[in-house]
């Protein structure tokens, strides 16, 4: 897999999880699905994007996966 479908991944399941923990627990976990929401529009558009950042660290390659 390469890095676009991880944040891609990471992204839907942040945003999953924290829909459950605010229908469960809080309606202030909300504030984190907003969050991941804008991180992904303002990568749209300058291409910077923190979870890539982390994801190359650990080794994820950025290539094409095929």
């Amino acid at each position: 897999m390469n890095i676009d479908r991880v944040v891609f991944a990471v992204a839907g399941g942040f945003i999953l999880t924290s829909l459950l923990l605010a229908h469960y627990h809080s309606e202030m976990w909300l504030w984190f699905t907003a969050f991941v929401g804008a991180n992904l529009f303002q990568s749209a558009f300058t291409g910077f994007c923190p979870m890539a950042i982390i994801l190359k660290k650990f080794g994820i390659k950025s290539g094409c996966a095929f």
